[in-house]
């Protein structure tokens, strides 16, 4: 088994296993699109409605990369992801993309140093959906 350039895919035999990618979003719409999207890429999606429905009833173990909108009703997204990391001693932690609608460069740097790999402006997020779903980040 090859590793490649991202810890959470492997290779067997040349060919690269789906990932399991959870969406965490307020807004239906946004979560349908995509929900559809990664499918199409040949990918698994969970799909939670908030951040305390995504903490109550996922597993970690299980995702490897989380889309988490930052502003969400009751826990936000950065509260969600100091969550995570509070957690992080007893589960491996996916990759976490924080994703807004708003291009903030204070926001961008707490998520940052509260440990998201990549803070990713909602109108972008579709151009660079292949690119996260791929291990990188630009």
């Amino acid at each position: 088994m090859n590793q490649t350039d991202s810890p959470n895919r492997i290779e067997k035999s040349g060919e690269t296993q789906p990932l399991t990618v959870a969406i965490v979003d307020d807004d239906p719409r946004v979560r349908e699109l995509l929900k559809e999207e990664i499918q199409d890429e040949g990918h698994h999606v969970l799909s939670f409605e908030s951040a305390e429905t995504f903490l109550d009833n996922s597993s970690l173990e299980s995702i490897d990369l989380v889309l988490l909108d930052l502003m969400m009703p009751g826990m936000n997204g950065l509260e969600c992801l100091q969550q995570l990391h509070r957690q992080a001693c007893h589960d491996k932690l996916p990759r976490i993309v924080v994703v807004s609608a708003l291009s903030d460069p204070s926001k961008q740097r707490q998520v940052l140093e509260a440990g998201a790999e990549s803070y990713v402006i909602k109108p972008d997020l579709f151009e660079r959906l292949p690119t996260l779903l791929n291990g990188s980040t630009p």
